[in-house]
């Protein structure tokens, strides 16, 4: 759920919370006109009992003695002429700079809680898998105060069952019968919204490549503009042919002969 693991001294230190990320996987009807969308995001927020101080109601936390308020201890080792500096977190108040005497009730002393918040967002039309919107001010909430981090929401576009994908053009592969690819028709054939009519002419071949002109998908940000849908004709060889299929199917071939 988060990009990035959680100090074990609560992060106190840190001025901006931590992001978070979430997965939403849509349909590709969905790219067609975008949708709005309620997800739940578990993330971290000020307890609300004791409103981020972690002290019981009517109680006050008191400064920490051993660091004086910094949530750091300094330690100071000479060596030669070197002089090293090290710091770290402060063990007595887990690094916040104050002793907590008498614990919220709701949070233990942490400060924060973590809660299911519901929020609304707008997935744009055409938008591509792997995407990611980011909604600000929409992460955990630091311990010290500062803002909140953001919310990533990564968006995943669900595998069609027919159709595809290739920005915002679709493919698809229609089947045609022998008589129909030989004599040509006009078929019907599936789109991203609905269906739509297509001309065979005689004599296509299978593998041949259709293309129609706004079928597919919107361009991201684009108003108006729409990508094309491509179908690929693939024609079936006829099975279990009658006797008298089969003689008019010879006569045809030895016909096709003698053209040549």
């Amino acid at each position: 759920m988060f990009f990035g693991g959680r100090s074990p001294w609560g992060d106190v230190r840190r001025t901006r919370g931590a992001d978070l990320r979430y997965d939403l996987t849509i349909s590709l009807e969905d790219v067609v006109k975008g949708i709005s969308r309620e997800i739940q995001v578990p993330r971290i927020e000020p307890c609300s009992i004791c409103g981020g101080t972690g002290a019981r109601k009517g109680t006050r936390t008191r400064t920490c003695p051993s660091c004086n308020g910094s949530g750091q201890i300094q330690q100071i080792q000479q060596s030669g002429f070197a002089r090293l500096i090290r710091v770290q977190p402060c063990n007595n108040c887990r690094g916040r700079g104050t002793i907590i005497d008498s614990p919220c009730e709701e949070c233990g002393g942490e400060r924060r809680l973590e809660r299911t918040r519901k929020i609304r967002i707008n997935i744009p039309a055409g938008i591509e898998s792997g995407e990611r919107l980011r909604l600000t001010r929409e992460g955990d909430t630091p311990v010290a105060g500062g803002p909140p981090g953001d919310l990533y929401v990564v968006v995943n576009v669900r595998p069609h069952e027919i159709f595809e994908r290739d920005g915002p053009d679709i493919h698809c592969t229609i089947p045609i019968g022998f008589a129909e690819a030989a004599l040509g028709a006009k078929i019907e054939v599936p789109t991203i919204e609905s269906s739509a009519m297509l001309d065979i002419p005689s004599g296509t071949q299978t593998g041949t490549l259709f293309r129609m002109r706004g079928k597919g998908l919107p361009i991201l940000h684009d108003g108006d503009g729409r990508g094309d849908e491509f179908v690929r004709i693939i024609v079936r060889t006829p099975t279990d042919l009658t006797e008298e299929q089969k003689r008019l199917i010879k006569e045809f071939d030895e016909q096709e002969k003698t053209k040549s």
